[in-house]
Formats: C-alpha cells, sequence, structure tokens
C-alpha cells in the first residue's frame, strides 16, 4: 500500500485530500506545516509527499528544497497561487507536479497515482541512446557494449542530467543536486567531472552540451 504525507494549515483541505486518499487505497499521514514535514520524512518513507506552499513556520517551497536533500520523494505542490513564475520556481526546485486551489480531489488523486507510477517505473528504468545504455537501478553505464569505468560522483552527476534531458543546468544547481550541499565559490569541481564523463562517454560525449555562462544539459 502506497503511503501518502499531505502537508498544508488548513484542516479542511487536509481532511478533504485524506477522505480521497483513503479511499483511493492509500495510507496517510499530516503534518500542519513544513517543519512537520520534514520530521515526518527524516524518520519515515512516503510514496507520495501533497505540499502546500502558503504555511506557518516553514513554507512549501523552502520544505521541499530541504526534502530534496533528504529523499527523492514525488512531491505534489498546491497553491492558491497560480502565477508562472510561481510554477516555474516549483519545478525547478524539483517538484513533480503543481495543482491550483481550488481543485478537484479526483484529479489530485489521478495526478498522486501518475507521479508514484512513474517513480516506480525509474526504479527500473534503462535508458538507451544508441550503443549508450544506462541502468538506473544498478548504476551501470554501457558504451557500444562495454562498461564504462565511471566514478561514483561521474555516475551521479551522469544519471542527474539523464533524468532530466534536455533542460539546462546551471553549475550551481549540478553542485547542489549532485554533491548535495548549496556551494559558493569555485565551480571548477563541476567542469573537472563533466570533462572525464564525456572522455568515458566516448563516442556519445557530444550528448552532453556547454550552456555558455550557464552551464551543461544532456541532449537526447
Amino acid at each position: 500500500m502506497a503511503k501518502l504525507l499531505i502537508v498544508d494549515d488548513e484542516v479542511g483541505i487536509r481532511e478533504v485530500v485524506k477522505e480521497y486518499a483513503l479511499i483511493s487505497g492509500y495510507e496517510v499521514k499530516e503534518a500542519n506545516d513544513g517543519l512537520e514535514a520534514i520530521e515526518l520524512i527524516s524518520k519515515e518513507d512516503f510514496d507520495c509527499v501533497i505540499l502546500d506552499i502558503m504555511m506557518p513556520r516553514l513554507d512549501g517551497f523552502s520544505a521541499c528544497k530541504q526534502i530534496r536533500k533528504m529523499k527523492n520523494v514525488p512531491i505534489i505542490m498546491l497553491s492558491a497561487r497560480q502565477e508562472e513564475y510561481d510554477k516555474l520556481f516549483g519545478f525547478e526546485l524539483g517538484v513533480d507536479d503543481y495543482v491550483v486551489k481550488p481543485f478537484s480531489p479526483k484529479e489530485l488523486m489521478a495526478r498522486v497515482k501518475a507521479v508514484i507510477d512513474r517513480m516506480r517505473g525509474k526504479e527500473n528504468e534503462v535508458f538507451r541512446l544508441r550503443g549508450l545504455e544506462i541502468d538506473f537501478e544498478g548504476r551501470q553505464v554501457l558504451v557500444d557494449g562495454e562498461k564504462a569505468a565511471l566514478t561514483p560522483k561521474e555516475i551521479d552527476l551522469l544519471l542527474y542530467m539523464v533524468k532530466n534531458k534536455n533542460i539546462a543546468l546551471s553549475r550551481e544547481k549540478l553542485l547542489e543536486e549532485v554533491w548535495d550541499y548549496d556551494y559558493f565559490g569555485d565551480d571548477r569541481t563541476v567542469d573537472t567531472h563533466i570533462k572525464m564523463l564525456r572522455h568515458n562517454l566516448k563516442n556519445y560525449r557530444d550528448h552532453i552540451v556547454t550552456i555558455r555562462g550557464m552551464g551543461y544539459k544532456f541532449e537526447a
């Protein structure tokens, strides 16, 4: 049974979402704000987090950033804010979906199922691009049938870029997501690893594209 965490300071919204989640066969836990959510997620595993933006103590955006540093759990953001900027900022932080209030609980449950199914599919995903084969679960990369001699951090970097393929990623974003910390100062760490990664990908090195003045993207 999949387990959901519903995070919203409005009790009425939590109750409605919980009712439909239980009907849909999910196990449910609740949190009143971002701090409670982070505490629960640090102790338990969830299959999806439904996260409101405007909350006391710790807002949804800040909570999402902290959650992403702990676990790779699907996050659906709830918000009364419809501005494009808020949606783009949420996706930049790594949310999997963005639902604007008021919303249909049935549609929300359909979105929950979609992100959970997508995440479970990724656990056994093998990405193929001509003679390049990347096994996400096995953390193995084959180049024209031969296993690439990648370091663990090079594999982390490649997996993250492929999961976000065709998206321009800044050096700062790569440092934060792959090295798991906010980085200030010299960004040559990313450049060095990209250079080695390209070398090890041989004929497929050109799929790692440099974005001038910003960073890189994996182009598929």
